[in-house]
């Protein structure tokens, strides 16, 4: 791992006086579920401590939580801190995450203000110091009591060994760490306890997670018998949906018919130069598996377009794969050449607009998918998490429930009497708009009896 630099910030203001009331801090993250579920933690430590969330024009001090895995994660890391910066409101700016661990002295110069704290740990009692608060943790289960009681984001792995020959994050995050076990079943009976209608397990190589002798199919079952009526894994390499995995997920009744497994690329060849641990067809394999063991699952997946060397033959092969496999959706990366990775420093870079292209038919084909899977479950009565309840645009007195069924498809229906975010109610889907799903109430417009 890399030095941290939280202590070598230029900044030599004062501290800030609170402002009058409770202090005010925004929170910007950029990159993955795990910056999200980090994100929350912070939250939670400054809401303890007495802060508001606020937007970024009322804040006294803004939190950035960086991603470093591409160049292109780095610039917009640095444009975000610029922008925060040159606020009107001259807030401080606390910077955080991936960068802030590999370049923290690159983001330190990018103004007056910028604190670097790379130990995210530290963030919610570095910014208590630098309002000249005190800095008293206050109660940490209040993750659970703040937005987050729909879908909570729980972390348990971090790092990971991979060494994929395009990504940074072994260098930023480490090796693989774990969880405790019951500290994991812990944070998820809180969050049970306080509503929450799902649970994601994130992590940067979830199928990585040891625990003594627990994996991750003895932690998934741990956490589907504390009563949380839906589980989502972040992201599984395909690697790791073994047998014991599918039979744990088979057993485990709340886990939902979605699994987001990366590919990366439909082409062998282009698979060893990202030093992939598998070929297409031991991914597509492990696919088969997963879909005989959870009939009906939605799988979606990560691709990146325009890799050092890909041939308009690998391209189309990656093309045919998609459509092969038929993913129900589709998260399409334009390569981007990041220093200090194997791929930098590969031969046969591609023009940016070759990438492009490619990155564009990608995504063309994932909107036809996505289609596709939803067209698929038409006619079909299935389970929806209410995410957002609110009036209809345009509709004088109608108003519409919102949210994701458990086969990972976004889906909206008319509001009966007394829906509320967090629910999970009964559809009929019945159409599509576009890459939603519109749906009608069960008869009785109830919610479901797991709830």
């Amino acid at each position: 791992m890399a030095e941290s630099f939280a202590s070598s910030s230029t900044w030599t203001g004062h501290v800030r006086p609170p402002t009058a009331g409770r202090p005010a801090v925004a929170i910007r993250t950029l990159g993955c579920k795990v910056n999200q579920v980090e994100s929350e933690d912070i939250a939670a430590g400054l809401v303890g401590r007495g802060f508001r969330i606020s937007e970024l024009e009322d804040a006294d001090v803004v939190v950035v939580n960086t991603c470093t895995v591409t160049a292109e994660s780095d610039r917009k890391a640095r444009k975000l801190v610029r922008h925060v910066h040159a606020l009107s409101s001259n807030p401080i700016v606390v910077v955080t995450g991936c960068m802030a661990t590999l370049a923290g002295e690159l983001l330190d110069s990018l103004g007056e203000r910028v604190i670097v704290e790379s130990d995210k740990s530290m963030v919610a009692s570095r910014v208590a110091g630098l309002l000249s608060l005190p800095d008293e943790a206050g109660d940490p289960s209040l993750r659970a009591g703040l937005e987050f009681r729909t879908r909570a984001l729980v972390k348990v792995e971090d790092g990971c060994d991979a060494h994929c020959t395009y990504c940074i994050v072994p260098q930023a995050r480490g090796n693989p760490r774990s969880v405790p076990l019951e500290d994991v079943v812990r944070q998820v009976e809180a969050f049970v306890a306080e509503g929450a209608g799902e649970i994601v397990l994130t992590g940067i190589n979830i199928g990585r997670y040891a625990n003594g002798p627990a994996r991750l199919p003895e932690l998934l079952r741990a956490v589907g018998g504390t009563g949380i009526a839906r589980i989502r894994l972040s992201s599984i390499e395909p690697e790791h949906l073994t047998e014991s995995l599918l039979a744990a997920i088979t057993e485990t009744p709340a886990f939902c018919e979605h699994l987001h497994v990366p590919m990366q690329s439909g082409s062998n060849d282009v698979l060893r130069r990202m030093s992939r641990s598998y070929t297409v067809e031991e991914y597509e394999a492990h696919i088969s598996a997963a879909r005989e063991a959870l009939p009906g699952v939605c799988v979606s997946t990560d691709v990146i377009a325009g890799f050092p060397g890909e041939s308009d033959e690998h391209a189309e092969e990656t093309l045919a794969a998609c459509k092969r496999i038929g993913f129900g959706k589709m998260h399409v990366f334009r390569y981007s050449r990041r220093a200090g990775t194997v791929a930098a420093g590969l031969p046969e870079q591609l023009a940016p607009d070759i990438v492009g292209d490619r990155a564009r038919a990608l995504r063309e084909i994932g909107a036809s998918l996505v289609s596709d899977w939803i067209d698929s479950r038409i006619g079909m009565e299935t389970e929806l998490l209410v995410e957002t309840e609110e009036r209809a645009a345009g509709v004088e007195g109608v108003r519409l429930i919102a949210g994701m069924t458990r086969d990972y498809i976004k889906a909206e229906a008319v509001s009966g009497p007394g829906h509320k975010v967090g629910q999970t109610v009964r559809l009929q889907l019945v159409g599509r708009r576009g890459a939603v799903a519109l749906g009608r109430l069960s008869t009785d417009g109830s919610a479901c009896s797991a709830c």
